[in-house]
């Protein structure tokens, strides 16, 4: 991902041009130009400050580390930071943030966007913008908004979909992997809520931002979007709530798993304890035990036993400790 501006030329469609010539040429009202930084290249701070033209509280609000969805008018212009999925997957593997941020700059005629980690559906609006579809800075964030929405509903209907099947795998034969895959979900239900709750309002405010440069469609599809997150912000805590009570549930289902079988145990030693003493003591070598010479002692101390393991094991079962 480098650094790129794309213009609007008089035949009503984007071509590539120099940044740093695009945005000297740029003066009110000039055809619309979009650029876009690598927030992790080294000189784009001071970049921004040569070539941005702009508060310098938007400069370093661009090239923050940390951000948060958001949207804050400020002079003539916006400042927006919204949140979408990355282009690759390397930053969930190295424990980073599930959604990654584009910052965007927007005035009368110009947009800036800084990105430090490549987005999910980047491309797609720059094809819309090179094709003509994007006419001024109201257009840029309608359609990023939109485009953002479509990329993250599919993945919060996973994660409900998920939970679905986790509800209907509530047995002791699949605890184990349901646990796990719960507390997956649990978990990026938690990560995605972080950034979809804000999203939302932030896209609320922008919606409501008294701008020349937006007009009445691109309001009525950032209301659409803020909507459609709003539904996602929802649906998120539902997921969290579900895998609570799941995880609840496969709890006490361990518990009974393990009283079932603590019972079983005591049970078997209850049954063996009078056994054990009658062994024990015929087992004694002293005189005087009763028909130690006899052949049929043996098995009559046998028959005993096993009268004895059936008498109890009965009552047991008339006691219903086997439920």
């Amino acid at each position: 991902m480098n650094r790129w501006a794309l213009e609007l030329k008089t035949d009503g469609k984007g071509h590539v041009v120099d940044a740093a010539e695009a945005c000297a040429a740029h003066r009110p009202p000039a055809l619309f130009v979009w650029v876009h930084l690598d927030g992790r290249e080294s000189d784009t701070l001071k970049w921004l400050q040569d070539h941005g033209g702009m508060p310098s509280t938007v400069i370093y609000a661009l090239t923050a580390m940390e951000t948060r969805p958001r949207s804050e008018a400020i002079d003539d212009g916006a400042l927006i930071n919204l949140r979408g999925p990355s282009a690759d997957d390397k930053g969930a593997k190295n424990g980073e943030d599930t959604l990654v941020s584009i910052r965007v700059w927007v005035e009368q005629g110009r947009a800036i966007s800084v990105s430090f980690h490549p987005l999910k559906g980047i491309d797609k609006l720059v094809d819309q913008m090179t094709a003509g579809e994007i006419k001024d800075p109201g257009d840029l964030v309608s359609h990023l908004a939109m485009i953002i929405t479509k990329q993250v509903d599919p993945v919060i209907s996973e994660l409900d979909d998920l939970v679905d099947d986790c509800e209907l795998r509530l047995e002791p034969e699949h605890a184990f992997e349901t646990r796990r895959r719960i507390a997956v979900a649990r978990s990026d239900a938690i990560a995605y809520r972080r950034f979809v709750s804000p999203q939302r309002q932030a896209l609320t405010q922008l919606a409501e931002l008294d701008a020349p440069w937006l007009e009445d469609d691109d309001r009525l599809h950032l209301r659409e979007a803020a909507d459609r997150f709003a539904r996602m912000t929802e649906d998120l805590e539902a997921v969290r709530e579900r895998s609570a009570l799941i995880h609840e549930q496969l709890t006490d289902l361990r518990s009974e798993l393990l009283e079932k079988r603590a019972l079983l145990i005591s049970i078997v030693a209850l049954i063996f304890l009078p056994l054990t003493f009658v062994t024990g003591l015929l087992g004694m070598n002293v005189e005087g035990i009763p028909f130690a010479h006899e052949p049929w002692a043996f098995d009559a101390v046998c028959g005993f036993c096993l009268a004895v393991s059936i008498a109890i094991t009965a009552w047991f079962a008339a006691a219903r400790w086997f439920k």
